[in-house]
Formats: structure tokens, C-alpha cells, sequence
């Protein structure tokens, strides 16, 4: 007689496996997808009963309608990237504040945030503003250890202010619904950003040493040309008609995402057109790029989705809500084991990956609590995008590092550094969230 306890230790042991695996090296989606079907195999003593589950997790996840929201919103935020409107809203918003002590680097931050709007990959953030920000910040003065950590710290913000493909991924694996993750995501990501540029001014004032190089001025009177409304208007409407667009369609109810994604990537493609960016070479490179991510996240999300239903063969998920709610713990140690373990999985692994992982484990026991699922995705995508800041992988902070290879001579170990107090503002975000839940759920 098998004893009862033995799928669930299948699935412990499985999990151990699968972050040996990938700690080893293996692709994560490989790891995922031959984990739990050896998993499922074991449960049920049948290999056709593994394959026809392989089967049924892929369909469901990549075969499905709401599946053609990754590759649309993909597809806007790389003609985005190549549109030119990154560098145009932070030269708008570096005229704007020029005059006031560490003006570059909130214009950084807010150009980063204007950019998150329509595009939400933090790495595109990342490669765009490294170009464009660190050599004009350096020029007059930055640190470069402040601007590379500004620029990798506030491309974060791509992930969490909507549309983002880390809320699209959650609302699939969780099946909850991806517009109201992207409203769930307005508050927090706009407090994230009102927090950085917080910093940076007290900083400016307080502690010029952290963000200026010895004996030049905070003051920021670099006598370039005042910006003019109009020129505010032209920079900021293509960002705004495509959010109107995108996100007010959603909310409206005017438009499913999948339907929105669409809108966005020919409103994109239209804009890129319009200002003279649609080169053929820069349009194929743009397809290939949406090509090679979407079929990343398609090996993603079908053994996430065999992960998922793995686990609740094994009971798993049920066992340890069962162990918080026995010993005491409750709630509260639920989430900040869950915390902290997406914090650790994020040194090692890119941002979907520990999504895909965790997300199908903690999840089932967030709703056994009680826990409202947006607000929740919210805590998730938040503590997973700590983990583009913080080594051995931060994945960010070497896009950053990789782009200024040959323009900056600047160690990985010093960006991770000019990163550290991003981090710290991350937590004390976080933080917040998880403890005023209407921040997520306020425009609900």
C-alpha cells in the first residue's frame, strides 16, 4: 500500500530536483516541462497519462485566445524602443528640470516611467536609457556609479507600471484577469516612482557625495533652452492616445487585452512610421526579437503549466497552507517565507522564471488565506523585480553594464553598487504595499 504521504513527497522531492537542475544550468522551461512530467509519470505509474497531460498543459496555455496577449504587447514595446519616443521624453523632462539639484536623474526616473507606460520590459528600458542618460548625467557632473544604478534601478519600473509582461504571465498561470493586474499595478508603480525621485532629491541636498564627483555643483543651471508647452504636448501625446488606447480600452471594457495588444502594436507601428523609424532593417530586427521572446515564454508557460498541474496531483500546495495554518504562522509567515524566496530565486534566475516557479506553488495557498489575487500579483511582480537589482544575476544591471561596454569604463561590481540604495527603496515600497493593500486594490 502506497503511503499517504508519498505524492507529497514526490513533490518535494521534484521541486529539490528542478532547482538543482536549473541551478546547474539547465534552461528553466526544459527543467520545468521534464521535471513535472517525470513528476506525473511517478504519481500515476503511466507514462500516456504524462503525455497526455504534456499535451493538455501546452494547449491550454499557449493554444488559448488570451495567449496572443504576450507576442502583440511584445511586438508594441519593441517598436516603441525603436520609435525614438524614450530619448524624446527624457530630453523633455531634463529641460523641465534642469534647475533643480539632481534634475537628471529624476528626469531619468520619469522618462523611465513615461517609457514603462507603453512599452513594459524593463530591459528595453534599460539598454534605451543607458545610451541616452548616463553619458549626458556624467558630462555634468554625475557620478557614474549613481547614473548606471539610476537607470538599472528605475528600468524596474517597466515591469510594474502597465502593461507589463510579468502581470500578463501571472494572470495566465493564475487565471485572473490581466486588465484589472494592470489597473492593480497603476498605484504602486506611480508610489515606486514617486519614491525614487524622493530620494534623489533629498540626496541632491543632503548628501551630495552619493550622487555628484567632488567639487562639481548640485545646481543643475546648465542654460539649455526652456522647454515649451508645445514641445511637452508633442512629446507626451503619442505616449499618452496609446495608453488611452491600450489601458482606458481595457478598463472601459472596450477591449479584451488580447484585443488592446493588438491596438497597441498598430498604434505603435503607426507612430514608429510617422517618425521616420521604420527602417527595414531596425522592422525585421524588431519581428526576430518578438519571435525569440514569445517562443521563450511559450517553453515558459507550458511547464509552468505542467508545474502547476503537477503540484496538485501531489498536494503540495494544499499541505503547506495546511503547515502555516498548524504551527501558527498564519498569514503573516506565509508571505514572508514567499518573499523571501522570491528574493533568493531572483539572485539566480530572470524575473518570468521565478514568476513560473513560485507562482504555482504560493498562489493556491494565497487563496486559502484569503488573500485578494491582485493585490497579491502586485506583492509578486514588486518582490520578483528586486531580483534585476541584486547579484549574481540581476539581469538589469548587466544590460546596463553590457550596453556601456565600450563607452564606460564602469565594473559590474560598481553598477550593483550605484544600484543598492534602489533596492533598499524597492522594500520600503513593498513594504507599504503589503501593508496599505488599497494601494493595489484602490482602482478596482
Amino acid at each position: 500500500m502506497v503511503p499517504e504521504l508519498a505524492p507529497i513527497a514526490i513533490g518535494v522531492i521534484a521541486t529539490g530536483v528542478l532547482m538543482v537542475l536549473i541551478y546547474g544550468g539547465l534552461y528553466v522551461g526544459v527543467a520545468l516541462t521534464a521535471v513535472s512530467f517525470v513528476g506525473v509519470m511517478v504519481l500515476r505509474g503511466d507514462f500516456g497519462i504524462a503525455a497526455q497531460m504534456l499535451s493538455i498543459a501546452a494547449s491550454d496555455s499557449i493554444a488559448s485566445y488570451i495567449f496572443g496577449v504576450i507576442p502583440l504587447f511584445v511586438l508594441m514595446g519593441m517598436l516603441v524602443g525603436i520609435s525614438g519616443i524614450g530619448e524624446e521624453c527624457f530630453d523633455v523632462a531634463d529641460r523641465m528640470l534642469q534647475r533643480l539639484a539632481g534634475g537628471l536623474g529624476i528626469a531619468t526616473v520619469a522618462a523611465n516611467a513615461v517609457f514603462a507606460a507603453i512599452t513594459g520590459i524593463s530591459i528595453a528600458a534599460a539598454a534605451v536609457f543607458s545610451r541616452i542618460a548616463v553619458p549626458q548625467m556624467i558630462r555634468f557632473g554625475y557620478r557614474a556609479k549613481f547614473a548606471t544604478g539610476v537607470v538599472a534601478g528605475s528600468s524596474v519600473l517597466g515591469m510594474l507600471i502597465p502593461p507589463s509582461l510579468l502581470f500578463i504571465l501571472f494572470g495566465i498561470v493564475t487565471e485572473t484577469s490581466i486588465g484589472l493586474l494592470f489597473m492593480a499595478g497603476i498605484l504602486p508603480g506611480l508610489l515606486l516612482t514617486a519614491v525614487y525621485c524622493a530620494y534623489i532629491v533629498a540626496a541632491a541636498h543632503f548628501r551630495p557625495g552619493l550622487i555628484f564627483e567632488p567639487g562639481r555643483s548640485p545646481a543643475a543651471a546648465r542654460l539649455r533652452p526652456k522647454v515649451r508647452p508645445a514641445e511637452v504636448v508633442r512629446a507626451l501625446m503619442p505616449v499618452g492616445l496609446l495608453v488611452l488606447f491600450v489601458i482606458g480600452g481595457i478598463y472601459g471594457g472596450y477591449f479584451t487585452p488580447t484585443e488592446a495588444g493588438a491596438v497597441g502594436a498598430a498604434g505603435a507601428l503607426l507612430l514608429t512610421a510617422l517618425r521616420g523609424r521604420l527602417e527595414r532593417g531596425a522592422v525585421w530586427k524588431v519581428l526576430v526579437d518578438t519571435g525569440q521572446i514569445t517562443a521563450s515564454v511559450c517553453l515558459l508557460l507550458i511547464g509552468a503549466s505542467l508545474f502547476s498541474r503537477f503540484l496538485a496531483l501531489s498536494g503540495l500546495p494544499q499541505q503547506v497552507s495546511a503547515l502555516f495554518q498548524e504551527t501558527g504562522l498564519g498569514v503573516g509567515g506565509f508571505l514572508a517565507v514567499y518573499v523571501l524566496t522570491l528574493v533568493v530565486l531572483g539572485c539566480i534566475l530572470d524575473s518570468s522564471s521565478t514568476l513560473l516557479i513560485a507562482v504555482p506553488i504560493a498562489y493556491p495557498v494565497s487563496a486559502s488565506f484569503g488573500l485578494d489575487p491582485y493585490w497579491f500579483g502586485v506583492v509578486s511582480v514588486l518582490t520578483i523585480e528586486i531580483g534585476l537589482l541584486t547579484p549574481p544575476f540581476g539581469l538589469s544591471v548587466f544590460v546596463v553594464r553590457a550596453t556601456l561596454a565600450e563607452e564606460l569604463p564602469i565594473t559590474t561590481n560598481q553598477v550593483f553598487s550605484g544600484s543598492f540604495p534602489f533596492v533598499l527603496l524597492m522594500g520600503l515600497t513593498l513594504g507599504l504595499v503589503m501593508a496599505f493593500p488599497w494601494l493595489a486594490t484602490g482602482l478596482l
